[in-house]
């Protein structure tokens, strides 16, 4: 049995939404990883904490939490109302928001735990050379940690494509919009259609089987380098 053009569009909307999550993950979640791995403030705790809720908390809390909060009666739905742009539950860039914050822990937590393995030493070395913060930064920091870039990249991809509760609570289920995957996968088994089920839940075992074998070789090449 072939896949169905619906499978396809959800898809290449899953593909979509994971590639647009992951490349803004890895920007905005690089200052972050970098603070939480070198500041002494007393609120690395908390903010640590906070980015890695969406391990512990079932998607659909996240999911609803985030659906109040940009629905049209929420703070942050009200201001994107205000700047014009409408609301963003039940739409491509509300799926992009519900992602960024599902999958941050997978981004963050690499990336925290490159640079902390990094040590001092690289950047001091740099700094008695005459190299500026962002010099330092981009050209010494950047590479010692391009391990941990390249495994949150994975885990972020391959977490978004792996998404239910928190798309399904704040996209719903509209084809070519916000269907993706594994709701997919949930409306051919709601219709008993489970030769269709099996075609892309079988996909995403095999899916998830090379992401985990590529994460597993990784760390045998460079294992001080990956954050989990």
């Amino acid at each position: 049995m072939n896949l169905t053009p619906e499978d396809w569009a959800a898809i290449r909307l899953t593909v979509e939404l994971a590639s647009v999550t992951t490349v803004l993950l890895l920007v905005l979640c690089t200052p972050l990883a970098w603070w939480l791995a070198h500041t002494r403030s007393r609120w690395r705790g908390p903010v640590g904490a906070v980015v890695a809720l969406p391990l512990v908390l079932p998607p659909t809390v996240i999911g609803f939490y985030l659906l109040v909060t940009l629905g049209p009666d929420g703070p942050l739905g009200g201001f994107t109302q205000w700047l014009g742009l409408g609301t963003l539950p039940f739409t491509f860039g509300g799926l992009v928001v519900g992602s960024l914050i599902y999958s941050l822990p997978f981004a963050v937590q690499p990336l925290q735990s490159a640079f902390e393995s990094m040590g001092t030493r690289p950047m001091e070395a740099a700094a008695t050379l005459g190299a500026g913060p962002l010099d330092r930064f981009f050209t010494v920091a950047l590479p010692l940690a391009r391990t941990g870039f390249i495994t949150a990249a994975i885990l972020s991809f391959a977490h978004t494509v792996g998404e239910f509760g928190v798309v399904l609570m704040l996209g719903g289920n509209i084809p070519g919009v916000t269907r993706v995957v594994s709701v997919q996968i949930y409306d051919h088994v709601e219709a008993l259609e489970y030769a269709r089920a099996h075609w892309l839940a079988g996909g995403m075992v095999v899916f998830a089987f090379v992401v985990l074998l590529g994460l597993n070789l990784i760390r045998r090449r460079s294992p001080s380098m990956v954050g989990a």
